[in-house]
């Protein structure tokens, strides 16, 4: 049996909880809410703890086996605290003829980390994805919700600059739900 969510150490804010209060409410059934749920989760925490999860059992009324299925399925969704940016960059056929391994490359350099790994600040992990959905913009690269595409060295260069900066770089497509 599953532990009650009053059991564990999870604690969401009141925004984040009313947030998904509000989102629920938006679907036919409960279960469909799911992946929106996580990323309310996930905005707040930086991934979904095994709190989460019983929270999201409970909230949904869903099974432990369907939360953890849909949290292991996608490479967006954490379940142990990450990095405070995971860049994946994608390295499947389309995106790898385009100029993917040359990005990756780069990037390698400029972070001094290998793919897989976090740099010693804790800012930055770079991973790399099968399939981002978008063959035809490649190279591209997934931080959080939104994508980058047409990805160079230059463009990431960028990217990095605003990071330092603490700015968020502009994406060319938003993956946010509207509100």
């Amino acid at each position: 049996m599953s532990k009650s969510v009053e059991q564990t150490d999870f604690k969401l804010s009141a925004e984040t909880s009313a947030k998904i209060d509000a989102i629920i409410e938006q679907y036919p059934t409960k279960s469909s809410a799911l992946m929106p749920c996580i990323w309310a989760i996930t905005d707040e925490l930086n991934h979904v703890p095994a709190g989460g999860v019983d929270f999201l059992v409970e909230k949904l009324e869903l099974t432990p086996a369907k939360v953890h299925e849909v949290l292991s399925f996608y490479t967006m969704y954490r379940t142990e605290p990450q990095a405070d940016n995971v860049l994946q960059v994608c390295h499947n056929i389309s995106c790898h003829i385009m100029g993917a391994r040359g990005v990756i490359a780069h990037l390698e350099k400029k972070l001094g980390v290998r793919m897989g790994e976090n740099t010693p600040d804790g800012k930055f992990r770079l991973e790399g994805a099968e399939c981002l959905g978008a063959c035809g913009h490649g190279p591209v690269l997934q931080l959080g919700k939104h994508l980058y595409e047409n990805l160079t060295p230059e463009k990431v260069d960028g990217m990095l600059e605003d990071f330092k900066r603490g700015e968020v770089p502009r994406a060319d497509t938003d993956r946010e739900v509207e509100e």
